[in-house]
């Protein structure tokens, strides 16, 4: 795929180029996503009452919210290849809106158990978000540019923990019952889904040159085959057969499907084990996501700087000694018995996974250009299939929630191994290298011409 004019500098208070306004509604989509996704988390305490649900039960929904997620990754990635990353976070939007709504209709396990599965296919809006800023972007701010509008669309899981006990207390405030205000409290963020679909597709554009539409039918994508037809159907076997893209599924398994496994059992976590109101707890859970305000931008510009000097090389460097970190942070908040040093370790393990994160997609545009939606896709599916595997942790009843995170950790720590798997050969090295300098310095250049 041939994208030309990408941005070399991210201009945060510009909305007039369709480089940044690519990069703000896909991180305010992907906030308002996250919304959507687990909007019912905070509130799963009443639920929990509400439906009769076991402890098993609720480990289920939460299994459920993240695996139909692993499958559409898989699919929205290839898809926007296809059709470009407008046209599908516009009817991702839209559509996801409506579970979202209806989730108030559930009333047994059964029912809550569908609607959390149908809504868990928003998940797949953050590899859209990431294949948006990948295109937009050149390769010595892209990795910044990616994990800010991830870091900051994640963020949506810190509000989400905040604002969803407030809208909640708000509706019982008006006399609302409680089996009633959870129902009405998901109405919300539905709605807001509903509206960002409809101006994604009114203000923004696949690419700094155009909609893949009009540039493929001019010959200008470079994506077409020998025929002339799309050749996007053949990225996702090319993408599957790269081990690095599986080495990567893996680490963002241990670092993304750890923070979604956090948003599903924090505020239910601090609730019970604490003994705190459900205030309390979704406003201590929701400190967990609002480090995505700086954490995972700054996993991101760690890797745009570890490549100033070590190339590729030192952008996967960079993630694993990030996931480490990560993995021992996450033991030490396991065995945490009092609340102030539990918030305190939960903050620096918080760090770590976000910085883990931005680093993944520091490295994820350079594995396959040709094939970039199909290994954003794979890569991104790997969280969901993180969370999957972690939520069998926390459904058991035979273990803790400290048992479960402990044992968490340790995986993690097993992982970061994994990105010591990804490498590049001398040729892509030596090529990512010169497209550095060359960005760099027409950054540079710019740069100097306003002074």
């Amino acid at each position: 795929m041939n994208i030309r004019h990408k941005a070399n500098r991210i201009r945060l208070f510009n909305f007039s180029t369709p480089q940044m306004r690519a990069f703000h509604f896909s991180w305010f989509a992907f906030h308002i996503c996250f919304f959507g996704w687990f909007g019912i988390a905070p509130l799963m305490a009443v639920v929990r009452d509400d439906l009769g649900l076991t402890k098993t039960q609720v480990g289920n929904t939460i299994i459920a919210s993240v695996a139909i997620t692993v499958l559409v990754r898989l699919v929205i990635g290839v898809l926007c290849d296809r059709i470009g990353p407008r046209l599908a976070y516009s009817w991702l939007l839209v559509l996801g809106s409506l579970p979202v709504m209806s989730i108030g209709f559930a009333n047994n396990f059964e029912t809550f158990l569908l609607a959390r599965l149908a809504i868990g296919a928003i998940g797949a809006s953050f590899v859209i978000t990431q294949y948006h800023t990948s295109i937009m972007f050149a390769p010595n701010v892209v990795g910044t540019a990616n994990a800010t509008s991830a870091g900051w669309g994640n963020l949506g899981g810190g509000t989400t923990q905040i604002l969803m006990p407030l809208i909640f207390s708000g509706l019982l405030m008006l006399g609302v019952s409680e089996t009633l205000g959870w129902r009405l409290a998901m109405v919300v963020p539905g709605i807001v889904m509903f509206v960002t679909g409809i101006g994604y597709y009114l203000f923004t554009q696949d690419a700094p040159d155009g909609n893949f539409k009009e540039l493929r039918a001019t010959g200008q994508l470079g994506d077409s085959d020998e025929n002339g037809g799309n050749s996007s159907s053949s990225t996702f076997a090319i993408a599957c057969r790269d081990i690095r893209v599986w080495a990567l599924f893996v680490v963002y398994a241990a670092c993304f499907g750890v923070e979604l496994t956090i948003n599903n059992i924090a505020a239910i976590y601090y609730f019970d084990y604490f003994d705190l109101s459900l205030a309390t707890a979704g406003l201590i859970a929701g400190l967990f996501g609002l480090m995505n305000i700086f954490a995972r931008t700054m996993g991101g510009v760690f890797s745009d700087l570890f490549a100033r000097n070590n190339g590729l090389k030192g952008r996967v460097r960079w993630l694993f000694i990030a996931l480490l970190c990560e993995g021992v942070a996450l033991m030490f908040f396991s065995q945490m018995h009092v609340l102030a040093l539990a918030i305190g370790i939960m903050l620096v393990f918080s760090l770590f996974v976000q910085m883990a994160e931005g680093a993944t997609f520091g490295v994820v545009p350079f594995i396959n250009k040709r094939a970039l939606g199909a290994v954003a896709g794979i890569v991104g599916a790997g969280g969901n299939a993180g969370a999957v595997a972690a939520g069998f942790l926390f459904r058991s009843e035979s273990l803790t929630y400290q048992q479960g995170l402990f044992y968490l950790g340790i995986a993690v720590v097993i992982a970061s191994l994994c990105a010591l798997v990804v490498r590049f050969s001398p040729a892509v090295e030596a090529e990512e290298a010169e497209a550095y300098r060359e960005a760099a310095m027409e950054q540079d250049g710019a740069s100097l011409s306003l002074r």
